[in-house]
């Protein structure tokens, strides 16, 4: 037993120090930059979990047991579904890449895998989503990146008896956490192999195994092989960015950064009590109404004031934005977020130059909006329609050239004095959402 134990610290002890020493290689770096500089990308949440029409965790909110949710794969037929539409949806909305449900907790896989019989092959449908979507981005021009849970509701192998969810779907048998752990790595094999390049991997359910948000000690109750995982992913694609979805700073060996339903800073949901990373890509994640997976009931949907501003704000502190959409079971996008998203693409068509390739505004968003940058230029993005005065002090630059409407090109005027820029808007669009001055600075 002692031997057993110490050969085990030393396995742990490898795993660490291998996650502390990666170096990302050149094509992931340039991976990191272009992932900051799109900005702006579209969360797929779809699979058999949107048939009963209650968001994706209606298996263990519901308590179904693994043998009755099976039944959900006999009649998961999403005819409906065209991977070019959804694609050009995304394209047509701004948005430069899609991140893909692939396998949600509920075990269910999108693809043709060899790995698990619970899958889109064995439906009605038989038609691998994945590969339709991939083949489609590729086409676009669309970087595509995919969600995968670590979590599993449905395994006897997973460590369902350690976890914080997925009590109630009738498992009684506790399987081999190694046995899951070759699963998971067989299936990510398959993924970045059999689809093309795949630009991110996108890791969810890690908190199962952790104490609830908020708690002083949230380590780990398991050993994830992290440093397997990932050195298998930069192994089979080194571009790939890797997330992980831990409501934690990031670990070694991970490539961006990620928030859910916050943007970085804030903690409205009591889920975001970590520091957002200086020296990675982020990205904050949001719904359009409250439930990530098609939810029949709800309908609280957010407005195009409050969707916009949430790009803007996430642009403003450097972050990205991926909006959620919960596709229907036939495979059709309800018309609420279609219209959304048309909205927020006409939008970025005038200005899209405010956001994309910017970086974080040199102060933090303020009561009346938010600033973006980029060489020689801020962007005041104006939110408040009632103000007569901007002052932006310790501003970090000795000389405004010109200040204009980045719509229409109307000067606006300003004045630098003492390290303070003050600006004064003028001939506002009360319909416009954001007015966006720009500033030309030296």
């Amino acid at each position: 037993m002692k031997k057993i134990f110490v050969l085990a610290f030393f396995a742990i002890a490898c795993s660490a120090l291998a996650q502390q020493t990666y170096v990302p290689a050149a094509e992931n770096l340039k991976a990191r930059q272009e992932f900051a500089d799109a900005k702006f990308g579209l969360f797929i949440h779809w699979g058999p979990f949107s048939i009963p029409g209650s968001g994706e965790w209606v298996m263990n909110e519901r308590n179904i047991t693994v043998k009755n949710y099976t039944r959900l794969m006999d009649f998961f037929n999403p005819i409906g579904f065209n991977a070019h539409d959804w694609v050009k949806m995304a394209k047509d909305a701004g948005m430069n890449y899609i991140t893909l449900i692939t396998r949600h907790h509920d075990g269910f896989s999108m693809w043709d895998t060899k790995y698990s019989d619970f899958n889109i092959m064995n439906t009605p449908y038989k038609k691998d989503i994945v590969k339709q979507i991939a083949d489609e981005c590729h086409k676009q021009g669309i970087k595509l990146f995919l969600y995968y849970s670590l979590l599993d509701w449905r395994r006897d192998d997973y460590s369902w008896t350690t976890g914080r969810t997925g009590q109630g779907t009738g498992r009684t048998v506790q399987g081999k956490w190694d046995d899951y752990i070759q699963f998971m790595k067989n299936q990510l094999t398959e993924l970045l192999s059999n689809y093309g390049e795949i630009a991110g991997i996108w890791f969810d359910g890690h908190w199962d195994q952790t104490a609830p948000e908020g708690a002083a000690d949230r380590s780990a109750r398991i050993d994830w092989h992290y440093s397997e995982i990932y050195g298998l992913i930069h192994k089979l694609q080194p571009q790939c960015l890797i997330g992980n979805n831990h409501h934690l700073s990031p670990f070694p060996g991970e490539d961006f950064q990620m928030f859910e339903k916050d943007l970085p800073g804030e903690n409205k949901s009591g889920l975001s009590y970590q520091q957002a990373s200086d020296k990675l890509p982020v990205e904050t994640c949001e719904t359009i109404n409250n439930s990530w997976g098609f939810n029949i009931t709800d309908t609280t949907y957010k407005t195009h004031e409050q969707l916009l501003q949430y790009l803007v704000k996430a642009s403003a502190l450097g972050a990205n934005f991926l909006l959620n959409i919960g596709p229907m079971p036939n495979g059709k996008i309800q018309v609420e977020f279609i219209e959304r998203l048309q909205w927020i693409g006409n939008w970025l068509h005038v200005y899209g130059e405010s956001i994309y390739k910017t970086t974080a505004g040199y102060q933090k968003p303020q009561s009346w909006g938010c600033l973006t940058q980029r060489e020689g230029k801020i962007y005041i993005h104006l939110f408040s329609k009632n103000i007569s005065s901007i002052n932006l002090g310790d501003f970090p630059f000795k000389k405004i050239d010109k200040a204009y409407l980045l719509k229409n090109k109307t000067d606006v005027k300003t004045d630098l004095k003492n390290g303070t820029a003050t600006i004064t808007p003028a001939n506002w669009d009360e319909a416009e959402p954001d007015q966006v001055i720009v500033l030309e600075v030296k």
